[in-house]
């Protein structure tokens, strides 16, 4: 939802009643109920490529970063924006002046001491840094402190999503005198509940970390060590699972969930990601065909969805046909089967547009998402009459559908909430709107929802939607089901807005 109204507000957190054990240590429970001791032992996807804060990402890559640093606000499983390092905020009259309450009882690993000028450091550090998120900021046209606890955002216009952003790697707060060092991608050193032991660590393979013991909020540092190993392939995944090397594991697929669960873990589960062949040169600069809206609601027609979901995900998930997610006013229900799965329709668009005979689709593949889907895609396109030719760009694949080099893309992406979503994928200057497309029609809702309230935001938003799945921005296929297993031990709650859950909320179970 949109938080415009979200203003000045404070966090109590409570302390979780925990024990057991974790990581093939034992916990113990202090006479407060929170636990003490212990190794936590996770498993991610993909490893960080930086861990300097100011080329950071999250999504996958978000429990390094969570680890180490602290954010401005904190997103909760229950999908509210709460205060962390700033304990207040509040907006101006017309949102352009953001003013945020730090907090004067942290201090970094280092022993430095968190402040308004530290806070301005890192924000402009990030805007102008080389994080792939760095566009969260573009509105912004200055950062500053008045006194050591304020912190103000000067915008050039609202931007209906930037307390989301001060959630994310944009409100990741590094010490000021690690960055004065210059060495903060190797020697991170933030006011996180967790301090890098560089010396255990195995960059790319292993990351590890103790427990900072001047932490500011003890009651969500749950464990004495922190050990994140990187198992990049779903063999990895089910072997360090099946071998009890692990408390929690992100899995890439959905496939083996019944057998996790006969090892006794839990499947704790999100939809956050829609599968997605994204139709990116809707001006038909690259691939004329694509320029018409008849060939890209052909495409549209020619996926069975729910034989995809079954074939590829074993069924976890859930058909949709537009990009915002459930949780949106964006949302509506009757758009999950606006095209329907309909071959001989598809043909029928294809040839009004011009295309009889058929045409052909230049699109980037990789080893990442399986050549299964590959395949299934590349088949179920032949039916109507559209050729795939498949370019594997290896690593470059994002940068190279980011350049852009190809016309259509099939990747999975994050539903972001809802003004997130439009900067993410359907603003002109959006990251996954690679060619700049710009319609007039869009770009209206776009400003109506900028500067609307919240009522005037979701009446429009849900306009949009409609519109864009009408023009078939995209070919949306099916919500994912994201899976990060459990053991016994561990308790997990998902966040509604990342795919990986929050340090602060794995803990041990009761």
């Amino acid at each position: 939802m949109f938080r415009w109204k979200a203003t000045a507000a404070t966090l109590a957190i409570a302390a979780l009643a925990l024990t057991a054990c974790s990581g093939g240590s034992s916990d113990t429970s202090d006479g407060d109920g929170n636990a003490s001791g212990g190794t936590l032992t996770l498993g991610a996807i993909i490893e960080p490529l930086t861990l300097d804060p100011s080329g950071a990402e999250w999504g996958n890559r978000s429990p390094y970063y969570q680890a180490m640093y602290d954010t401005l606000l904190v997103a909760t499983p229950e999908g509210t924006i709460e205060p962390w390092l700033a304990t207040a905020w509040e907006y101006n009259e017309d949102n352009t002046v953001l003013t945020l309450t730090i907090r004067d009882d942290v201090t970094f690993s280092d022993g430095s001491a968190l402040t308004a000028d530290v806070v301005v450091e890192n924000m402009d550090r990030f805007k102008n840094g080389t994080s792939p998120d760095a566009g969260y900021f573009a509105a912004v046209e200055s950062f500053e402190a008045p006194d050591d606890t304020t912190v103000v955002f000067t915008l050039s216009a609202p931007d209906p999503a930037m307390l989301d952003y001060l959630t994310r790697d944009a409100g990741l707060v590094a010490s000021s005198e690690a960055i004065a060092a210059g060495d903060l991608a190797t020697n991170p050193v933030g006011s996180g509940p967790y301090v890098y032991d560089a010396s255990s660590s195995v960059p790319g393979t292993s990351y590890h970390y103790t427990a900072n013991p001047d932490y500011w909020n003890p009651d969500v540092q749950h464990y004495d060590e922190l050990v994140i190993n990187v198992l990049g392939d779903n063999t990895a995944q089910l072997n360090a699972i099946r071998a009890g090397e692990a408390n929690a594991v992100k899995v890439a697929s959905s496939n083996d969930l019944a057998e996790i669960e006969g090892a006794g873990w839990t499947i704790n589960a999100n939809e956050l990601d829609v599968a997605s062949l994204l139709l990116l040169d809707r001006g038909g600069e690259m691939n004329e065909a694509l320029g018409d809206v008849r060939v890209r609601q052909a495409i549209n027609y020619a996926f069975d969805r729910e034989g995809l979901l079954q074939a590829l995900e074993s069924g976890y998930g859930t058909v949709t046909g537009q990009m915002f997610p459930e949780k949106s006013p964006a949302y509506d229900p009757a758009l999950d089967d606006y095209y329907g799965y309909d071959p001989e329709k598809a043909r029928e668009l294809l040839a009004e547009a011009g295309y009889a005979d058929g045409l052909t689709l230049s699109l980037p593949n990789s080893a990442l998402l399986g050549s299964t889907t590959y395949n299934l895609h590349e088949q179920q396109l032949a039916d109507i009459g559209i050729t795939v030719e498949y370019t594997d760009p290896g690593s470059n694949f994002i940068a190279d559908l980011l350049a852009p080099k190809f016309p259509a893309a099939y990747i999975p992406l994050e539903q972001n909430p809802d003004w997130q979503l439009i900067q993410f994928m359907i603003a002109p200057t959006a990251i996954f709107n690679p060619f700049g497309y710009e319609d007039p029609q869009v770009s209206e809702y776009i400003a109506e929802i900028q500067s609307g309230d919240e009522a005037t935001q979701a009446e429009v938003a849900a306009e949009l939607n409609r519109y864009i799945v009408e023009q078939a921005w995209f070919a949306p296929m099916y919500r994912v089901q994201g899976n990060y297993p459990s053991d016994a031990n561990t308790t997990v709650e998902m966040l509604p807005t990342n795919t990986y859950p929050a340090i602060y909320d794995i803990y041990p179970a009761n």
